[in-house]
Parts: C-alpha cells; structure tokens; sequence
C-alpha cells in the first residue's frame, strides 16, 4: 500500500473545478494546488474543499507541474489539469493500486485522455489524435515533466503501463479560449524554442496541417467542431514559422540601428 499526492494546476477554472475536485479527493492522500494568478472563484472553490493553492507565475506547463511535485508530502504523484475529470473506473483502478503492494518506483501509469472541444468529443486535435496516453501517476524521484514550451511529457520511467477508464478533457470550451491559447502557445514555442524563421515554409505548413489535420483525419465530418480543430492546426502551423519570422526581422531591424548609432558618435 502507498500514500498519493495529486498535483493539481490551476488558473481561471472555476468552470470545472466542482466536478475535477471531489474525484480527486477519492484517490488522493494529498492535494497540492499551483495556481498561477485566477482572478475568479477558483481559489474560493479550493478552499470550499479545504485546499490551499500555492501561487507560481506561469511559465511553461512542465516547469509548473515540477514545482508541484517539489511540493508533495508522498513519493508517488497523480499530476492533472483543472480541465480533467476522471471516470468512476479511473478513479477504481487508482485506489485498488493504491491498497495493493507498492509499485517498483521505476514504473509509471498513462491515462486515457479523450478531448472535447466546444463541448464535443473530437478525434483530432492538433498535434495529436484522440484518446492520447500521456504519463501522468509516477514515482517523483525517477520522473519528472520535461521543459518542452508545449507539448511537454514526464520523462524518466522505464516502464509504464495503463489505467483502466478514461478522462474527459474538456479543454477549449469556447472560440475565444481557441484562438486565445493558440496565440499564447505559439508565442511561447518560438520564444523556448529555436523555429527556422521563413514565411514559405509557414505556407507549406499550413497547407499540409489543412489537409491532415482537417480532410484526411476526417475532422470535416464534425461539422462546425471540425472546421475550428482543422483551422486551429493551419494556423498553428503557420503562425509559428510567421512569429519566428516576424521577431527574426525586428531583431535585425534593431541590430541595425545600433550600428547605425554606433556610427554616428
């Protein structure tokens, strides 16, 4: 038998915190919460549970998720999002592998991760296919989150293995919140990570995020859901080598003017 932390992030999630908390609470011996800023009722739905979250200036996912397993009482950690619910069978399979014999610490569990946007469960949503499997209940000292700006995973388990169940992601909830987080994750991709700066490539990009993501993964078919995921991954796709671009350009344009001063003294 092992005790659990579960490492919750937070911001702004008032929306779904009541029904991510209490399934929580039935597999946690501990919850740690990094909150990076609310201004809603989140940190007021916290403490309605007696949960009192820390805050951390947000970065990078991984680099948040890291300091809430420095945070954790108990070597073994359940790391999710506040826009996560696990399902009754999620939540069994936890508890029955909490009360059995403790786990080499070198062994890790995905769960099974299906994504709903603007309330429809979806089967694509760039850059990656619905159900995902992402690590997410490991042993602290042999794992933790690697520093990608997106995508990020848990790095360091030998082993892994699957829940049983699934959790429902319920994550872009409204146009806004689309385009919103496509403009920060791009932002912050080519400010983490080095991007070959060219509008052509941007282009071709684009074209083929278009027909994969949206024509041959078959996402025209979900109608008005499909026409934002398939918009979702041409713009992705080309805002990031546009971002490079555009920063690449100005930092010339003021590499220049230094010289240009330099010149004139």
């Amino acid at each position: 038998m092992f005790k659990l932390t579960v490492c919750l992030l937070t911001f702004n999630s008032e929306r779904l915190l009541d029904e991510v908390i209490p399934p929580l609470m039935r597999v946690a011996d501990e919850i740690i919460v990094v909150d990076s800023g609310s201004t809603d009722n989140t940190l007021t739905i916290c403490q309605k549970y007696g949960l009192s979250p820390v805050h951390n200036k947000y970065r990078m996912h991984g680099e948040q998720m890291n300091i809430a397993i420095n945070l954790a009482s108990h070597d073994w950690v359940l790391c999710m999002d506040s826009d996560e619910i696990l399902d009754e069978r999620t939540i069994q399979f936890i508890q029955t592998l909490k009360a059995g014999v403790e786990p080499s610490p070198q062994h890790g569990w995905r769960i099974t991760r299906h994504w709903y946007v603007l309330g429809e469960e979806i089967r694509t949503i760039y850059p990656v296919s619905s159900p995902d499997y992402p690590v997410r209940l490991f042993n602290r000292h042999h794992a933790r989150f690697n520093l990608r700006p997106v995508d990020d995973q848990v790095e360091g388990n030998t082993q892994t293995f699957r829940i049983e169940g699934h959790v429902r992601h319920d994550t872009f909830w409204s146009l806004h919140e689309v385009f919103s987080k496509l403009n920060s994750y791009t932002t912050r991709l080519v400010k983490y990570k080095k991007i070959r700066p060219s509008l052509g490539r941007g282009v071709i990009s684009a074209i083929g995020a278009f027909f994969k993501w949206y024509l041959f993964s078959g996402a025209w078919r979900k109608g008005k859901v499909g026409a934002v995921t398939g918009l979702y991954a041409t713009l992705y796709s080309f805002l990031k080598y546009f971002k490079a671009w555009y920063f690449h350009d100005s930092q010339k344009r003021v590499v220049a003017e230094k010289r240009s001063d330099s010149r004139q003294m």
